[in-house]
């Protein structure tokens, strides 16, 4: 195959930014693009040469013209498209998380591979320049084996109250990029999870049984260990990583606009780092729908399975139930499938 045409079903921020990587692909062509507000977008869509606007995501799905899907939709959504996707043949990239449901999502590990479809989880960091070269250098040995790795995420500021009843809470919807880092970056599963949580910057999380701030603490099949903190607010965007092995160390700092320093009499000043992950991430967004379209066109694996957002879903739903009942959880206490 050397040329798809992709649909897009949901036009939000995430959407849109795959359709404007996606229109730079030559073997691409985005031939339709549905949302609920679909009158508001016409003229962007327009500009990125999308000629089909609808409110109907259903009319992308039928379209036999139509190669493969991009789910940009609320996480609510998701099964259900999905499944209605898988059944009509389309390739599917799914945004992060599948879903809510552990069970719903092991289903949808099952029913992807039964319908022969592709399908790829959005978790961008992956495809991080960073991020994908300590992967590399830990699986070539260069560390000998890893004993602990260590992850710092923590956003800018944190989301719109409003967002916060449907996100899923902290572990499903922003840490769930770290437990499947984690995974990538020490090529073991996590088996174990103790996580401790707290609200310390808006009450608001506390209203809905979530928190803010946390740090999760990981045991993986290989026998390392990790920790992971989190927070809602740190003023920046910081992105950090250390792997820790028995022949040496990897670590990754956060990413700044320029390299530039000033040196005063009052200091030391630089610019603050890359500010959120749009500007964080931007390349790996751009290179993880590249890796998409790849495996559509040469016929190969999708770098992301549907396992992997089944494995980070797991960890966070483990990560709730240790912080609920304030004990190291086993995730086979969990698993689905």
């Amino acid at each position: 195959m050397e040329h798809i045409k992709l649909g897009i079903i949901g036009a939000g921020r995430i959407g849109k930014l795959h359709a404007e990587n996606l229109k730079n692909l030559p073997q691409v062509k985005i031939k339709a693009i549905s949302d609920l507000f679909a009158d508001t977008i016409k003229d962007w869509a327009a500009s990125c040469g999308i000629e089909n606007v609808s409110k109907d995501y259903q009319s992308i799905i039928q379209d036999e013209e139509i190669d493969a899907i991009l789910i940009c939709s609320p996480t609510d959504t998701h099964i259900s498209i999905i499944k209605e996707a898988a059944e009509a043949g389309k390739h599917i990239f799914c945004e992060k998380p599948i879903s809510f449901n552990l069970q719903e999502t092991a289903e949808i590990v099952e029913l992807v591979q039964n319908h022969g479809v592709k399908f790829q989880t959005g978790f961008n960091r992956r495809f991080d320049h960073n991020m994908s070269r300590v992967q590399e250098l830990v699986r070539a040995g260069k560390i000998g084996d890893p004993h602990l790795l260590k992850i710092t995420s923590r956003d800018p500021a944190p989301p719109h109250p409003d967002y916060i009843p449907s996100s899923g809470g902290l572990f499903i919807d922003m840490a769930i990029h770290d437990f499947d880092l984690a995974r990538f970056m020490m090529d073991s599963d996590v088996v174990e999870v103790y996580a401790q949580g707290a609200v310390l910057i808006d009450q608001a999380f506390a209203k809905h049984n979530d928190v803010d701030t946390a740090t999760i603490s990981l045991r993986f099949a290989n026998g390392a260990l990790g920790v992971i903190d989190n927070s809602r607010k740190a003023h920046y965007y910081d992105q950090r990583v250390e792997v820790f092995g028995s022949e040496g160390c990897l670590n990754i700092q956060n990413d700044f606009p320029n390299s530039a320093e000033l040196y005063t009499s009052e200091g030391v000043f630089k610019d603050k780092p890359l500010y959120f992950f749009l500007e964080r991430y931007n390349n790996a967004y751009i290179k993880e729908i590249e890796a998409f379209v790849d495996a559509i066109v040469a016929n190969n694996l999708v770098p992301v399975t549907a396992n992997d957002g089944y494995q980070a879903e797991l960890i966070a739903h483990a990560a709730k139930l240790s912080l609920k009942e304030n004990r190291p959880v086993a995730l086979k206490e969990l698993a689905a499938l």
